[in-house]
């Protein structure tokens, strides 16, 4: 193994460009003490995520809040930031662009690209387009982060960050011009003092900002910086060396020794953008931006023909119990979507947080019409994807086969990129088609009496295989206790044990682990039993066909058995021995916390070393690594992780994967999800799923199951641009098709917004073998479009010889095409006089004008912090007046603020805010400090930092700490590493 990870770093340490994008970059780069993007952006969010927590708890008196259960859902969130973060140095739109990473001197450039960021992400939260705001927001923290590591803020003795990068109103550095040389001559790996005295100065006046060159895009002028690092093609060139402190490798980063400082300004940047985005869009939105402790979302598809009263009904009656099962839990109402459908109709879609509201639109579906037997289905399945969280459960019922099949691939595309399981429960069994089957076939009018193929619904069976779901064939009578899947599924913390399905028609054999943590195990077993055992650890055996037994509860419905195990569950190996009349699928959930999300990677081999994240499907028999995120675990709690399994259709092991710790956890925190890698020397051929196991405190096995099927494929698609869309402009979307097979002919897909996209296709091309294929897919957005709207673009590729597929899915945010991104300002019109020693008897006060520089006009102010009261007028006060009493009756005072009020609404309050606001604070000098909070029209904030006898221009310097421990600075040289390598070699 040692020597297979040698040939990969002497392979693949290319130059590193920024800093390390994650966990694997360090090992590559032999600097094991490196901070990376990965860390930075994983600590900060969960920093202040825990810190709104506290917050809320406060606020509500409520302090038993667990702390360690974030959900599952929080880290696939956070993983997309991080996905979305690291892509900026994998791409190859992006990898080497000295804009994205702030070199080259782009200063300008790079900063209206940050403020670009910041305003998709501002846009995308406001409309509820989570996953565009985790994808600008990934992007704006590299470019943010990168700034630290490559210019020269940390030599100019800087120790807080800047803000003029976000906030255009606050003081800026002018940058070297670009015949001004910056740098020295400098012959060693480690650059000290070879930055020229003028760019190292602390004084004021005479500061200047320089970033690094990279290579010779653009070419390096004569004296300038360089990146620097072994791979830097610039750095021989004058002036020689480098200044960038990506990692604490001198190979890498002449600046080595003050990767510590830049990592942290990075850090307290990254926190600094959180915070200001919390205190924009509020609390709630920010934790619903991350998915904190949010229970599944409750999706239904409905098909809304006549024969579908039952149904419907079954359906109300399961939504109204969750929804008062869940009104107990504060803050756990969840998102509930609502697609009707039936042909040619679909939707609209309904999306709402509030129950009350569902259920008013649950109220109002009946059943009508009728007519030919296929219907618009899988068109609802894409509209209900689409509009739902990643990781929900949809539940489609209907007695109808898809009229509208050509969108199968779209739609399995969507469940896979979005992890999201797709449940059908069909009232109609092509089984049981006659009447001399023993079963009433369900009534429907239909046009035509020629007889139904018995595989229509063929394609509901794949889809819900492929996502983890599962199909139902159950009768009308027997459709409200069916529905109660529903329940079983969308409770919180709820893992699988087992999720396997059989043909065969002789006895099967299958097994389940139940851990320490494992509580209220649940089995839905669909099909048709004939026999049934089920055994506990000890040996007991029950037969599941009867209902009664001392292990388990049975309820057997038309086409599902629902068993709940028997308290108290007996931690161990249980066993199933089953015999069934057609296909049997076993799913087995439980109530825990701890669980696990996994993706795939490969080792890029460009100008970044890390580890980049396999988009859509895997290409079978290559090799690449498994990464995975183990979340729930509480502080000390002892659990291990060994390997994971790699499970066939039908649950045989195709192949067993160790796994090690990546050391990309913080010791310092007891709540950051364990991160574990594992090497694949060849992805399998076949269709799998991925089981992982460990060992919990109490010595006994501990399982978890990813549901989904994972479809090993020899073609990608690799999108290489997702650009904003401007409303009246046209778009083009970028990609290649790789083909990793033989010659053969591709038929391409691309499916959103009718209203935005040009030609859906299908698009026929060849592409040659071990080749790729480039092209792209336009878009047109129109004028009325609103800024903040997110189109899903879904491209699939199908190979026309094989069942080779693959698809990407790209999401594109609507942006105004010229966006105001400048924020409110402040400024002192009376200085406050200093506090005396003795603070309990004296009060000081400050007066303010409040301005808008952009277009938008005020919004909103608040008072964030402060003990005193925050008065707001509507016109200026005259010299000496504090208080506006005894003044005439326009400058009275208007409006009183305190600490802890919500945002005051200014728009409301007074007619044309684009003019300034003038605001008067007065404290004890007991509480020496205020901070005030103010936004414009376009979302834009400023915080204006207030303090006693502080000077007229307003600063906000405060140092806030992102919670990191420090790290101890070591570096591998190049050539020590080479000879460790042959040496093992």
């Amino acid at each position: 193994m040692h020597w297979l990870f040698c040939v990969y770093f002497l392979l693949l340490a290319l130059p590193c460009t920024c800093f390390l994008p994650n966990f694997w970059s360090r090992v590559l780069t032999l600097s094991w003490d490196s901070y990376t993007h990965q860390h930075i952006t994983e600590r900060a969010i969960l920093n202040v995520t825990l810190d709104t927590l506290k917050d809320i708890q406060k606020d509500k008196g409520d302090h038993a809040e667990d702390e360690t259960r974030l959900g599952r859902a929080f880290w696939r969130a956070v993983g997309e930031v991080v996905k979305s973060n690291a892509e900026m140095d994998f791409l190859s739109s992006t990898r080497s662009d000295p804009v994205y990473h702030f070199d080259s001197e782009q200063m300008d450039s790079a900063m209206a690209m940050l403020r670009r960021f910041w305003t998709q992400t501002l846009l995308s939260v406001r409309a509820n387009e989570h996953q565009s705001a985790r994808h600008s927001l990934g992007q704006l923290f590299h470019s943010l982060q990168d700034f630290y590591s490559h210019s020269n803020w940390v030599e100019l003795g800087q120790r807080s960050i800047y803000r003029h990068l976000l906030q255009p109103e606050e003081p800026a550095l002018p940058v070297a011009e670009g015949d001004t040389p910056t740098c020295m001559e400098c012959f060693s790996i480690t650059c000290r003092n070879n930055l020229l005295p003028r760019l190292t100065n602390m004084e004021r006046d005479a500061r200047l900002l320089t970033t690094g060159y990279f290579s010779n895009v653009p070419p390096k002028p004569e004296g300038k910086c360089s990146h620097g690092g072994i791979l830097d093609s610039s750095r021989s060139m004058g002036a020689k060396g480098g200044i960038n402190k990506d990692s604490t490798s001198p190979v890498f980063s002449p600046h080595h020794y003050l990767h510590v400082e830049a990592a942290m300004l990075a850090s307290e940047a990254t926190l600094t953008v959180l915070r200001d985005l919390r205190d924009t869009v509020g609390h709630k939105a920010f934790l619903r931006l991350f998915s904190v402790k949010q229970v599944p979302a409750l999706v239904f598809v409905m098909d809304t023909t006549g024969s579908m009263f039952e149904e419907i009904t079954a359906a109300r009656l399961r939504a109204h119990a969750i929804i008062q099962n869940r009104a107990s839990l504060p803050g756990q109402s969840g998102t509930f979507v609502l697609v009707p459908f039936h042909d040619p109709e679909v939707g609209p879609v309904y999306e709402t947080d509030d129950p009350d509201q569902f259920m008013q639109h649950m109220e109002n579906l009946l059943a009508l019409g009728g007519g030919d037997e296929p219907e618009m289905c899988f068109t609802a399945i894409q509209l209900a994807l689409t509009h739902s969280p990643p990781m929900s459960k949809i539940f489609v019922f209907t007695d109808a086969s898809p009229k509208d099949a050509h969108l199968f691939d779209v739609v399995k595309a969507l469940a896979l990129a979005k992890q999201s399981k797709v449940t059908f429960l069909l009232t109609e069994d092509p089984k049981y088609a006659t009447e001399s089957s023993g079963r009433r076939r369900k009534k429907r009018k239909r046009r035509s009496r020629e007889p139904l193929p018995p595989d229509r619904f063929s394609l509901y069976s794949s889809l819900s295989s492929l996502s983890g779901g599962l199909t139902i064939f159950t009768s009308n009578s027997d459709i409200h206790s069916v529905s109660s899947i529903v329940e079983d599924n969308t409770a919180a913390d709820k893992v699988t044990l087992l999720h396997v399905k059989s043909d065969q028609d002789q006895m099967s054999s299958h097994s389940f682990r139940v851990d320490s943590s494992v509580k209220n195990v649940t089995l839905h077993i669909t099909g048709l039993l004939t026999e049934c055992i089920l055994t506990d650890p000890s040996g007991q055996s029950q037969s599941l066909l009867s209902k009664q037994g001392s292990l388990a509860d049975i309820e057997p419905f038309t086409g599902l058995y629902c068993v709940r195990l028997l308290p108290p569950i007996q931690p161990g190996q249980w066993n199933l021995q089953a015999k069934a009349d057609g296909r049997i699928t076993f799913n087995i959930i439980a109530d825990s916390n701890v669980d696990f999300l996994y993706y795939f990677a490969t080792v890029t081999n460009e100008t970044h070393p890390g580890l980049a994240r396999v988009e859509g499907s895997p290409i079978a028999g290559v090799p690449a690594f498994l990464v995975l995120a183990v979340m729930g675990l509480a502080p000390h709690q002892e659990v291990s992780f060994s390997h994971v399994t790699l499970l066939g259709a039908e649950g045989e092991s195709l192949k067993q994967v160790l796994l090690n710790s990546s050391s990309a956890s913080s010791p310092s925190s007891s709540y950051a999800a364990e991160e574990l890698v594992g090497w694949l020397d060849s992805i399998p051929r076949v269709p799998f799923c991925v089981r992982l196991t460990g060992r919990d405190g109490e010595g006994n096995k501990l399982e978890r199951v990813a549901t989904e099927m994972v479809q090993p494929t020899h073609v990608r698609i690799q999108v290489l641009s997702a650009p904003p869309l401007v409303p009246g402009h046209s778009t083009m979307v970028k990609f290649n098709i790789l083909n990793h097979g033989p010659d053969r002919l591709f038929t391409l897909m691309a499916d959103g917004d009718p209203e935005y996209l040009h030609s859906k296709g299908p698009h026929r091309f060849h592409v040659g073998a071990h080749m790729l294929f480039h092209s792209q897919v336009g878009l047109h957005t129109p004028s009325t479009a609103q800024a903040g709207a997110t189109v899903t673009l879904t491209l699939s590729v199908h190979a026309l010889d094989s069942a080779d597929t693959n698809y990407a899915v790209v999401y594109l945010t609507v942006v105004p095409p010229d966006p105001d991104t400048s924020p409110p300002s402040c400024s002192i019109t009376q200085v406050p006089s200093p506090c005396p020693p003795v603070c309990n008897e004296s009060t000081w006060d400050v007066s303010l004008a409040v301005s808008d520089k952009g277009r938008s006009g005020l919004a909103a102010l608040q008072l964030q912090r402060g003990q005193g009261t925050l008065t707001l007028f509507r016109n200026p006060l005259p010299t000496g007046d504090k208080t506006g009493e005894g003044q005439p009756h326009h400058h009275q005072r208007e409006v009183t603020l305190m600490e802890g009020d919500t945002p005051f609404n200014v728009s409301e309050w007074v007619v044309g805010s684009s003019q300034p606001l003038w605001v008067s604070y007065t404290s004890s000098c007991c509480s020496a400090q205020a901070e005030l909070l103010v936004w414009d029209a376009a979302g834009n904030m400023k915080r204006c930092h207030l303090a006693s006898g502080q000077q007229k221009q307003l600063s906000d310097t405060r140092t806030e700490h992102s919670g990191s421990g420090p790290v101890t600075l070591s570096g591998f040289f190049f050539f020590t590493w080479l000879l460790l390598c042959f040496e093992i070699l």
